[in-house]
């Protein structure tokens, strides 16, 4: 039986506003979840209906195999980390961390020897005795995530926890989060916006858009085998290119380029005359020959040296598209550049229901 159940539940607000659309999954005891998608899509407004913060307009939320959606918050066990932290400013971070234990009447020497060991796992043991406004970004996160780990609770809520922290210190804080995870255990239901955030974190992948979940799988699963055009161009950096065409004698075009889809497309005849997606990932291709791949000409706009590889900016026609490759392997702009496309990069994707074509 999964530790936390989510069936058919929906959210729609008294103005009809339907946030969230049949909403189901099933998660396990320990795992990490990752609840990933566009502002507006509806994860936060899952998480908070999971957290008791928001009523379940309909559908049924199971904790431990007990339904739960009339329980309140506190009946949940659940602890929940804030996008803005939520400390008591006047506090010090020893009784921020140990303010949830002191609600619950829990003995002195109990709180004292939890917030110590607590404080050891974030690394904040010389920070006890400060204010929150001492402290770093990084430093405050880790203050709110250790008065939620200390109350020993199922199941940890994470509302884009990283948001306010700058690129360093989100790098940071997301391995001192899979480091804490390792030491709890804990269910965690993680939300957030940043794809490489829920690639480096989670266990499973709940990518949404608009309300409706687009697919659930591992981060190898969303990667390499996208169920439609919306997930194969949310996960990955920089995103997948696509080019939309219509198929005559099992060919489309790719700006001055004729890609015969044969090696793909096993029935190309019942696409004739339809729009397909052809799609392929700015890291796989080769600038040297190769077989089985598809030969593509074209001119350099652009190039960005990130240091370890290069985005090219490249143009064939009125089609557009990112290649990632070595920096080492940087061209000059405004030049022609060939590029090789092996067949297995290439995905498919119905143009009409845009899910990919297996």
């Amino acid at each position: 039986m999964a530790y936390l159940t989510l069936k058919n539940v929906n959210k729609i607000y008294p103005n009809g506003y339907h946030a969230v659309h049949n909403f189901n999954l099933e998660i396990e005891k320990g795992e990490v979840v990752v609840f990933v998608g566009p502002s507006g899509c509806g994860k936060s407004t899952t998480l908070r209906m999971i957290a008791g913060l928001e009523d379940i307009s309909s559908g049924e939320f199971l904790l431990n195999g007990e339904r739960a959606n009339e329980k309140g918050p506190r009946e949940r066990e659940i602890a929940m980390v804030f996008q803005s932290y939520a400390l008591y400013p006047q506090m010090t971070v020893y009784d921020n961390i140990a303010f949830g234990l002191t609600l619950q009447g829990v003995d002195e020497d109990v709180i004292e020897e939890r917030v110590k060991k607590t404080a050891a796992i974030l690394g904040l043991t010389d920070y006890l005795d400060r204010l929150p406004r001492a402290l770093s970004g990084g430093q405050r996160q880790r203050v709110a995530i250790g008065r939620a780990i200390i109350r020993k609770v199922g199941v940890f809520l994470m509302d884009e926890p990283l948001s306010n922290l700058d690129a360093k210190q989100r790098v940071t804080m997301r391995y001192e989060i899979a480091q804490i995870h390792q030491e709890t255990g804990a269910t965690t239901i993680y939300v957030t916006h940043d794809q490489t955030e829920a690639m480096t974190l989670a266990d499973r992948i709940v990518v949404m858009k608009d309300g409706y979940v687009q697919q659930i799988g591992t981060p190898y699963e969303l990667y390499f085998k996208p169920a439609n055009v919306f997930v194969a161009g949310f996960i990955g950096e920089p995103p997948m290119n696509f080019v939309r065409g219509k198929v005559h004698g099992g060919k489309i075009q790719f700006g001055e380029n004729t890609i015969d889809l044969s090696a793909k497309l096993k029935n190309a005849a019942a696409y004739e005359g339809k729009e397909i997606v052809f799609g392929f990932r700015p890291e796989a291709i080769r600038l040297t020959g190769a077989e089985n791949a598809h030969l593509i000409h074209s001119q350099v706009e652009l190039t960005e040296m990130l240091g370890d590889n290069t985005n090219i900016y490249i143009t064939t026609g009125d089609s557009r598209a990112i290649l990632k490759v070595d920096s080492h392997d940087t061209p000059e702009t405004d030049v022609p550049l060939d590029f090789y496309i092996p067949f297995e990069s290439v995905y498919l994707f119905d143009g009409e229901t845009e899910n990919v074509i297996d």
